[in-house]
């Protein structure tokens, strides 16, 4: 913490898609680290995360269409930024088969807009983008994926997000090349993370949010695909594993420009029955139903990564294990769905504690 502290305190850096969630808790984050936070974004939707914390006060705010490049490359000139994290995507895989060419743009086009944006950026800048673990060509594979493995994508989300990767490799050999650092002064990775909890999420065919707001309204949740597999963690895992990524780059750029994987590590295999099933044993009540009806898109069964790079290279390791992250996020939604704590509060609290925390294993 002391470390990360020492790094970002008083760094300016550019979140893009700060608006929304992952975004709205790396501001919180951010801000414990004293950093100066600019954003780049959609605006929020009124009853989004982002708005709940008040986030406008946490950052100097920009709406910007990250598909608009004239406009994104004379803010980002402008802002002129230390660290970027580019987080702003259609993250939604349901979503992208509704509307697939505005998945594609955002999260290929934007990307592309983003980095070129960033070469006109004249000092030394880090840029960590954003992925997915969806990024890999699943196979249904029962050991987890490595950075190394081949990419892919069945839905356009997944597909997008892959090609996002492409885009960034070829930035890094065109442009950003590690071993002409000196000259460009530019360093860039990718971190594919995914299915993170936390609180503050309430999109829509997100199976947390969904069981929560289920057992708020006292209705039964309906599950889709109960015996999928997914590497559950608390978004600040994530976080903490991007931070220590931006870290590190500053330091020696040429080792650290690729590609990294961050999930649980070690965990026994939860499926979405049994995650639900422990949201409505740690909130005390709740009911659920599977459907029976095929459903009309493909969504993988098992993902898993392998994060032995982010151990090995970064010293990174998850603090919360998934029975924590699920009692925080539930912890969080219950505190604020009941009126106990504000969601900004409740997030400042969970940072600090995470912060504060070594590792519960």
């Amino acid at each position: 913490m002391q470390k990360l502290h020492k790094h970002y305190e008083g760094k300016r850096v550019l979140l893009t898609g700060h608006t929304g969630f992952k975004g709205s808790w790396m501001l919180v984050a951010l801000q414990e680290l004293n950093a100066e936070v600019w954003g780049i974004s959609l605006s929020a939707e009124n009853n989004s995360f982002y708005n709940s914390i008040n986030g406008d006060s946490l950052c100097k705010s920009v709406i910007c269409d990250i598909r608009n490049e004239s406009n994104l490359r004379k803010l980002i000139v402008e802002i002129n930024p230390d660290i970027v994290f580019h987080f702003a995507a259609q993250p939604l895989v349901l979503d992208s088969y509704e509307n697939p060419i505005y998945t594609f743009e955002t999260n290929v086009c934007g990307t592309v807009n983003v980095l070129n944006s960033i070469r006109h950026i004249k000092k030394q800048c880090e840029i960590i983008v954003i992925t997915t673990d969806k990024v890999y060509e699943n196979k249904e594979w029962s050991y987890p994926y490595r950075e190394i493995d081949a990419l892919g994508g069945h839905d356009p989300y997944s597909a997008s997000k892959a090609c996002a990767e492409i885009v960034v490799s070829s930035f890094r050999k065109s442009f950003f090349q590690p071993e002409q650092y000196s000259d460009h002064k530019k360093s860039i990775v990718t971190a594919r993370a995914g299915n993170v909890i936390g609180g503050g999420d309430w999109s829509k065919n997100r199976i947390l949010p969904d069981t929560v707001k289920s057992i708020f309204k006292n209705e039964k949740l309906t599950l889709r695909n109960p015996h999928s597999i997914r590497p559950w963690q608390h978004v600040l895992d994530a976080l903490f594993g991007y931070l220590i990524l931006g870290a590190k780059l500053h330091d020696n750029p040429e080792k650290y420009s690729k590609a990294y994987n961050f999930g649980p590590i070690n965990e026994l295999v939860i499926t979405v029955e049994e995650l639900v099933q422990y949201i409505i044993q740690i909130w005390g009540y709740g009911n659920y139903e599977i459907l029976s009806e095929v459903n009309d898109f493909h969504e993988s069964a098992r993902l898993m990564l392998d994060c032995s790079s982010a151990v090995n290279d970064l010293a990174w390791h998850p603090r919360w294990n998934t029975h924590h992250a699920i009692k925080h996020t539930v912890e969080w939604y219950k505190n604020v769905m009941l009126e106990i704590d504000s969601p900004l509060d409740i997030t400042k609290k969970q940072v600090k504690s995470y912060f504060s925390t070594t590792r519960n294993d």
